[in-house]
């Protein structure tokens, strides 16, 4: 009986290491498909002004390889699709900002399982008619007292409430019905400005004083309009005015996320530079489980 129980063990373990060398053992796990992912937005997105640019896309949008979206699918393995493009509005999700620039939204489909943005930023001209408005205020005051605060008042945060908010809604809502399988991220904006007069940089960004909290409420005002969208249309915010507290276009190079108007390293200033763009892409991993 000993015997007999021997030669059956040895029986099995014969099976099994011939099973092993032939490779009909357990089956080994497949590994995971690349997950489809599909950049949209602005400059923001598109890291306009920080080199090298992406030898893809149109030279009117200024797309850099250093963008928060490449170093994202970079770092969790995702195949990236990207069609940021700097100057875009949510206008031209749905429309060809440039000719030969196809409408963003085209590049979603059912198989998308990821789409990040940042959009907004130039609806209604919000950042530039801000910035270029309050520099001119500005510099013809010397960079003393309050001009774009009374000059236009409440003008930008209107124009937020009733036109760019209920366009980023209807954009992220385009979205949805494109790529109705994909996780949706939308970004604020990291800041520009400091948060007090004191901090401000008039030589780097010629705001006066007085001015320098009422660009960052501005800027406030939209993120919060963005988080609005976001939370009506089931998407992720990327919330990073924490984060980029400190880092603002007043910092020293090498600390700052966003570059000034003047003497900054961008190409195209009072954008994010490649430290902003790599930042942006840890939170956003972060915000959605990828890091």
């Amino acid at each position: 009986m000993a015997m007999r129980a021997f030669r059956k063990r040895l029986a099995a373990v014969a099976v099994a290491t011939g099973a092993a060398v032939l490779g009909l053992g357990a089956p080994a796990q497949a590994a995971p498909a690349p997950l489809p992912y599909v950049a949209l937005g602005d400059s923001y997105s598109a890291a306009s002004g920080v080199l090298p640019l992406d030898p893809s896309a149109s030279l009117l949008c200024a797309r850099s390889t250093a963008n928060y979206p490449h170093v994202l699918a970079r770092r969790t393995g995702a195949t990236l699709k990207d069609v940021t493009c700097g100057g875009a509005q949510t206008k031209d999700f749905a429309g060809s900002q440039y000719p030969g620039v196809a409408p963003q939204l085209d590049a979603l489909g059912a198989d998308t399982r990821l789409v990040t943005m940042t959009i907004g930023g130039n609806d209604n001209n919000t950042f530039i008619n801000t910035i270029l408005a309050c520099a001119t205020a500005g510099i013809a005051s010397a960079g003393q007292g309050h001009p774009c605060t009374s000059q236009y008042g409440d003008t930008f945060a209107h124009d937020i409430d009733s036109k760019t908010y209920p366009a980023v809604r209807a954009a992220l809502q385009a979205v949805r019905d494109k790529a109705p399988q994909a996780r949706v991220a939308i970004l604020g904006y990291p800041w520009i400005m400091p948060p007090t007069a004191q901090a401000g940089c008039f030589v780097k960004m010629p705001i006066a004083s007085g001015d320098v909290p009422y660009v960052r409420d501005i800027q406030t005002h939209l993120n919060q309009a963005v988080q609005r969208a976001a939370a009506e249309t089931g998407a992720t915010y990327v919330d990073l005015s924490r984060a980029s507290e400190g880092h603002d276009a007043c910092q020293a190079s090498g600390k700052r996320w966003v570059e000034p108007a003047l003497f900054g390293t961008n190409f195209v200033p009072v954008h994010p530079n490649a430290l902003g763009e790599s930042a942006m892409a840890d939170l956003t991993g972060a915000a959605l489980g990828l890091s």
